[in-house]
């Protein structure tokens, strides 16, 4: 199952990149919402084989998954691979530099089922994609906003 967006930014893809690569600040979010968040090393640069434990909620379970830095390609691209019991995901993030000030954002997320339990979960995902769909195409419009006011602040 894959959900993908495309987003325009008010900033250059250099600044784009930077805010996007700000790991430390999507931990300290995660811990706010509750979620356990564990980085593997002791590297503070971003480069591949940056690697985070993850702990959450979901469905009133605990969850966990390990989230893999496994493409950082600056300003350009970067993509994630996250694997948990039964389900393996990949998140892919391009950048595109429309103009000196302008950037496209494309963002694309893809579900893949291990397990019979796993297949079902998608399955029924599957029954509400149009919903999903939208709902994951405005969090990414939230967040690209949420980056233009962060770069009109900081100009």
């Amino acid at each position: 199952m894959k959900f993908s967006s495309n987003e325009d930014i008010e900033a250059p893809i250099g600044q784009v990149f930077i805010m996007l690569s700000d790991f430390e600040a999507f931990e300290r979010s995660a811990i706010r919402r509750g979620i356990e968040v564990q980085r593997d090393g002791e590297t503070s640069q971003p480069a591949v084989g940056l690697s985070w434990d993850v702990r959450f909620m979901l469905r009133g379970r605990a969850r966990r998954l390990h989230l893999v830095l496994s493409r950082y390609d600056s300003p350009n691209a970067m993509r994630f691979d996250a694997t948990s019991p039964g389900l393996s995901t990949v998140m892919e993030i391009e950048l595109l530099a429309l103009s000196p000030r302008r950037t496209r954002m494309s963002v694309g997320l893809g579900l893949t089922p291990n397990t019979l339990s796993a297949r079902l979960f998608v399955q029924s995902l599957k029954l509400a994609k149009a919903n999903l769909t939208r709902r994951f195409k405005l969090k990414v419009a939230d967040y690209a906003k949420d980056m233009e006011d962060r770069y009109g602040r900081m100009a």
